[in-house]
């Protein structure tokens, strides 16, 4: 399994981003969705997770600007962020959990995506 995550960019402070993340492989489903992000000199800080059959868990900071998505027929995964403020200049990375398919048995990992830029401007 492998993600890609894509979507960043530059944007001014009060706009919008749309981020993907892409699993590839014998996927059978995709269970945990998850963001993170990372910002120059601090710790990867949790934006959310969605657990299939559950509800979304959102960091404080981003609770009402960002929501998590998922198109299943794409085995893609967004994060659409709304009214972006300087602070959310980081690395954002997805962090699924995916189920697929190993011959004939079926595997859960912990899959990262490998991080995409986010700058929001003052």
């Amino acid at each position: 399994v492998q993600l890609q995550a894509s979507g960043g960019g530059w944007v001014p402070a009060g706009g919008s981003l749309r981020l993907s993340c892409l699993a590839s492989g014998s996927i059978f489903s995709i269970d945990r969705m998850g963001w993170y992000r990372q910002a120059p000199g601090k710790e990867r800080e949790l934006v959310g997770t969605f657990t299939r059959g559950g509800n979304p868990n959102y960091a404080r900071s981003v609770k009402g600007r960002f929501t998590i998505s998922r198109d299943s027929a794409k085995n893609t995964v967004y994060l659409e962020m709304s009214s972006l403020k300087p602070e959310d200049t980081a690395v954002y990375f997805c962090n699924l959990d995916v189920t697929s398919y190993e011959g004939t048995y079926l595997y859960t990992r912990r899959c990262w995506g490998q991080g995409t830029q986010v700058t929001v401007s003052s």
